[in-house]
């Protein structure tokens, strides 16, 4: 059996190519997830997952507003899992692009 490949993608490209803050784009699918590139600025509406969603900072800076517990804060190569179930929001007061690695069924803004 012969496995396909593709070329190798660009988040720099991706990036360049979003129409505006919160807009997504898929830059690949592994196993059961997808991995998405996402800018962020200004403040996300509350919401929460019924699966985990990592969140990759890939510059600027951001924070996480967690339901009832302080905020996470993340800069260039931070990580962070947002465990099931919890209402959070991004917020990034100036432009900041993230990855995402989630399911593909997951809703942008939330269940």
């Amino acid at each position: 059996m012969t496995e396909t490949t593709t070329p190798p993608t660009s988040i720099l490209a991706a990036i360049a190519g979003l129409p505006g803050p919160f807009q997504q784009h898929e830059l690949a699918r592994v196993n059961d997830a997808v991995v998405r590139v996402a800018q962020l600025h200004g403040e996300f509406p509350w919401h929460h997952h019924d699966e985990d969603e990592l969140f990759l900072c890939w510059d600027g800076a951001l924070r996480i507003e967690l339901a009832g517990q302080p905020p996470v804060r993340l800069g260039p190569g931070d990580i962070y899992v947002i465990p099931r179930g919890v209402r959070h929001r991004p917020v990034a007061d100036e432009p900041a692009h993230v990855l995402l690695i989630e399911r593909p069924e997951t809703k942008q803004y939330g269940n």
